[in-house]
């Protein structure tokens, strides 16, 4: 299947260059295989102990499996980690745009477990991911025995002028003189820790990538009363994307069973640490040991 969401041919290649590139960090043995979907074909990354509870991991926008689950290695000693390429989000997921406002995300999300023979499942999503974890959540109540979002999207919304203020003149300059300091510089809004990877991926986003504006809805006040499972929400404190504490003060107002953590010094893409990997890990493997309602 050719990829429409690469700008041309070469730009897939490299795309999919850093995609294979990420594949090769993540620890231990990963296994791959493709899933029918409304879609079409959907890759699907493991990691972990085959026989282990499994965890379903939705990536962030404009990534892929194999970024998350390079970050999730410590969290792989302990649970299977099924990471599936959201539609229109990664160049090795289906190439189409999916409607924001509708089921068909949740749907997508359900045709993913049922290819995977999963009746019950914990689910983790990261940003994007957290949105449309949200959307599965809401959508498949009895499906859903624990959610867990990571600087999520669709909960509160940072300002646009601020994130224009921070975003606009470093991209001109970048778009100008794309120089590794001018890069560093666009992103130091955007990345807690310096990791030259993830730069280099994000260099060839911008490059070959064409940017898709629409930002994911937030969640109604129904919506999140309706979470009827054990949630836990992460969010950065210097996040001008999802602001943390407004993320946080939301769904400790409307979620019936939340544990919240507002991560310090942390901004919309959180530290690419070992300690960061460890501290993330002890918190998703207390919280999904726990007792499911």
């Amino acid at each position: 299947m050719r990829s429409t969401i690469a700008r041309n041919p070469d730009a897939d290649a490299r795309l999919r260059e850093q995609d294979a590139k990420f594949k090769e960090k993540i620890p231990g043995e990963v296994r791959e295989s493709d899933l029918p979907t409304r879609f079409g074909p959907n890759r699907v990354l493991e990691v972990g102990p085959i026989d282990a509870f499994p965890v379903v991991c939705l990536h962030a926008m404009r990534t892929g499996a194999p970024m998350l689950l390079s970050e999730l290695g410590p969290l792989a000693e302990r649970y299977r980690l099924i990471a599936p390429d959201l539609p229109g989000q990664s160049i090795a997921g289906p190439p189409v745009k999916v409607d924001l406002q509708g089921a068909a995300y949740a749907d997508w999300l359900g045709e993913i477990l049922d290819g995977l023979a999963i009746e019950r499942v914990r689910l983790f999503g990261v940003s994007w991911g957290g949105f449309v974890a949200r959307l599965g959540a809401t959508a498949m109540p009895d499906r859903i025995s624990h959610l867990a979002l990571l600087v999520p999207a669709g909960i509160a919304s940072g300002s646009h002028v601020v994130g224009l203020a921070k975003m606009l003149w470093p991209m001109i300059r970048y778009r100008l003189r794309p120089t590794r300091t001018n890069l560093r510089k666009l992103l130091a809004p955007l990345l807690t820790t310096r990791d030259e990877d993830w730069e280099d991926f994000i260099a060839c986003s911008l490059r070959d990538w064409p940017i898709d504006p629409r930002i994911p809805p937030l969640a109604s006040d129904a919506a999140l009363r309706g979470l009827s499972m054990p949630t836990m929400v992460l969010a950065g404190d210097r996040d001008i994307s999802f602001p943390g504490p407004a993320v946080i003060a939301r769904v400790e107002r409307l979620v019936p069973s939340v544990r919240t953590e507002l991560l310090n010094d942390c901004r919309h893409c959180p530290p690419t640490t070992e300690a960061f990997r460890r501290h993330l890990a002890c918190r998703l493997i207390e919280f999904f040991d726990s007792k499911p309602v």
